[in-house]
This record gives structure tokens, C-alpha cells and sequence, in this order.
């Protein structure tokens, strides 16, 4: 019996002093392949200049970030529809990058399509037009998915669409299913990469 527990005291300590060696070995292969911000801004704050709005991402790890913004968009469901502002937080995957640089296109200012779980909220004064006949204080937020398109241009100006589809919980209005589109247009104030692609 004191054997078998001697050998499990050593078959940990040897697991335990290996797990940091392992974890070690497989965070300097990650950063060998470019696990950084190789492709994303690590900051990027725009003004929307259709709306108008504000909007700030930022990149997590490789083609990865999370935003949020602040600006109109179009939430529809099974009961009506809202359009107006809402606040929006996203958390982005960018899925081709690689594809838009071997085709030498620019991927600049986080140009790029992109995958993200979503949220967006909506507060009934801030909207401009709706067929809910809710109370006016009423608010709604989305849980889901959108599938989006981000264009970064030389001078800084910026388009984003989003199109989604997932549950809408409301406060004065009724839940549901639904969709969501979500579109801007403005400038990046922020500094952004050289357009010119680096290759290994």
C-alpha cells in the first residue's frame, strides 16, 4: 500500500512538472505559426458617419476581436419590426484573411469577412420607426449570430454590414425569433498597418 502510493506521488510530480514543459513547447510553436495580431489592428476606433455612431474593436488574438458600437440598425421578428439605435458588442472571427492576401487584396483596418456571436439592445426612444405599437420606454435585446463584411479604405473611410438571425428578448414587447441587419459607414481615426501585405 505504501508503495502504490509512493509511485502515484512521483507519477504526479513527474505530471506535474512536465504539464508547464508541454504548455510551454506548444505556446512557442503557436507563436512560430503567428498566433499575434499578425493580421488584425490591435486598436480601431470609428466615427460613423451614417446614423451617426461610434464604434471600437479590438484584436484579441489571431483573427479574432471583440467591439462594440453604438449606431442604427434593423431588428425584425415574428411580432414587427424596430429600426433605430442600438448597442452592439461583438466578438469577431475573421475566416479569410489568408485567401484575401494571396490574392493580394488589402486586409487593412480588419478588411475582412467575418463570423461573430452578437448582441445588440434596443431602447424605444432612440427609435425611429417601428410597427410593435409598444410603450415608450419599452427595449429589446438580440442574442445570436451574424455573418458580416468589413472594408477599410486608404483615406480611413470604413463600411460594415451585418446580417444575423437568432432570439429576441423583450421588455414591453413580445420575445421571438428573428433577424437583424446591421449597417455603417464612416471614418477610422485610429493608425492603421501598412496596406502593403508582408509575406514569411
Amino acid at each position: 500500500m505504501h508503495k502504490r502510493k509512493t509511485m502515484t506521488r512521483k507519477l504526479l510530480l513527474y505530471l506535474l512538472l512536465c504539464i508547464p514543459i508541454f504548455a510551454t513547447a506548444q505556446l512557442r510553436k503557436l507563436n512560430e505559426k503567428g498566433s499575434g495580431l499578425i493580421n488584425l489592428e490591435r486598436h480601431q476606433f470609428k466615427f460613423n458617419l451614417v446614423g451617426p455612431g461610434i464604434s471600437y474593436e479590438l484584436g484579441l488574438f489571431k483573427n479574432v476581436t471583440a467591439s462594440t458600437s453604438f449606431g442604427p440598425a434593423l431588428a425584425y421578428y415574428q411580432e414587427g419590426y424596430t429600426f433605430g439605435f442600438g448597442w452592439h458588442t461583438r466578438l469577431r472571427y475573421y475566416h479569410n484573411f489568408e485567401r484575401r492576401i494571396d490574392m493580394r487584396k488589402n486586409i487593412t483596418g480588419n478588411s475582412g469577412n467575418y463570423l461573430s456571436a452578437a448582441r445588440s439592445v434596443f431602447w424605444g426612444p432612440l427609435q425611429i420607426s417601428e410597427n410593435l405599437s409598444p410603450p415608450n420606454d419599452f427595449a429589446m435585446a438580440f442574442y445570436g449570430g451574424v455573418y458580416g463584411i468589413q472594408r477599410t479604405y486608404e483615406k480611413g473611410f470604413n463600411f460594415n454590414v451585418e446580417l444575423g438571425l437568432g432570439y429576441y428578448r423583450g421588455d414591453g414587447v413580445f420575445d421571438g425569433y428573428g433577424g437583424l441587419l446591421n449597417f455603417s459607414f464612416g471614418w477610422v481615426a485610429t493608425k492603421r498597418k501598412s496596406r502593403k501585405p508582408t509575406f514569411d
